[in-house]
């Protein structure tokens, strides 16, 4: 398989958080529906959703009714809906949800499932933000999902979650691990970070030589209004050049064709792999 057709929708909040987190996981659901029905028909091979995203970025608060949105991978019902439609479209489905592993330990998870329905497995959310508006150390542990890479029937897909972006470390251990495409969910909105939306992921796809798959939800959520989440989700190559791209402000399923031979072709012509010195680099692992 050397051209694959990618999916990636973003979208608004559809309902009011005053209600109960399973409400709003069933609404937000039924939202995406209609958007996976129109990604089958457009022949897409690999649909991803936001980060999150059948809830509200709830971090902004550090209220534990939000723990009530976490559900089970892969037996929770979203996950169960996903990997019928995966196996029902031939498609396969990233789905970044809200994990309960256990009473008490909560991950910010993708989970992916194949074309057939098959589950793959699940990536955890390395790295986590503490901040104003942001405190997701509150709601999520740190993953240590060691890189995983899914081999799935279109093609090698690696997961990196909205926060992880900033850390460069992690695109180069899932490109080492064989990823050709690395979708990153994400929910952030306009203000410090904005300028590096796209600067980023297209800079980690040039030096890792693979596709980067940015996904953005849009509008705002009261009651915390921490600001516009932006969009603008979109595909990256392999040279960093953005192949396409949403609006800022539309719920959107944006489609595109992305020819994974660039993938040899490119880190062929940068022997980047070939001419890293990762004996040199043992101050990155030293610890504090």
């Amino acid at each position: 398989m050397q051209k694959v057709k990618i999916g990636l929708i973003q979208m608004a909040l559809k309902v009011e958080t005053d209600i109960e987190p399973a409400a709003i996981r069933d609404a937000m659901n039924e939202a995406h529906l209609p958007y996976i029905e129109k990604a089958a028909d457009a022949g897409v091979q690999v649909l991803c959703f936001q980060e999150v995203f059948n809830q509200p970025y709830f971090c902004p608060s550090q209220d534990k009714k939000w723990y009530a949105a976490a559900e089970k991978v892969p037996e929770g019902p979203t996950c169960q809906m996903m990997q019928k439609l995966a196996a029902k479209h031939h498609m396969v489905i990233i789905v970044p949800i809200f994990e309960e592993t256990a009473p008490g330990i909560y991950y910010n998870t993708a989970a992916v499932f194949d074309a057939d329905g098959s589950y793959l497995g699940k990536y955890h959310k390395t790295h986590i933000p503490q901040l104003a508006g942001f405190w997701e150390k509150y709601f999520f542990k740190p993953g240590k999902s060691n890189w995983p890479v899914f081999d799935t029937a279109y093609g090698k897909v690696g997961v990196y979650i909205c926060y992880d972006r900033h850390f460069p470390e992690g695109w180069r251990a899932l490109a080492l691990n064989g990823a050709e495409i690395i979708f990153n969910p994400s929910a952030t909105v306009a203000g410090l970070s904005q300028y590096l939306w796209e600067l980023e992921q297209p800079a980690s796809a040039a030096a890792n030589g693979c596709f980067i798959a940015a996904i953005n939800r849009v509008g705002t959520e009261a009651p915390w209004n921490i600001g516009e989440f932006y969009g603008n989700s979109y595909i990256a190559n392999p040279r960093g050049e953005i192949e396409a791209k949403a609006s800022a402000s539309e719920d959107e399923l944006l489609i595109h064709e992305v020819d994974l031979a660039m993938v040899r072709e490119i880190r062929n012509t940068w022997q980047f792999f070939r001419d890293r010195r990762p004996e040199t680099y043992t101050r990155l692992t030293d610890g504090e």
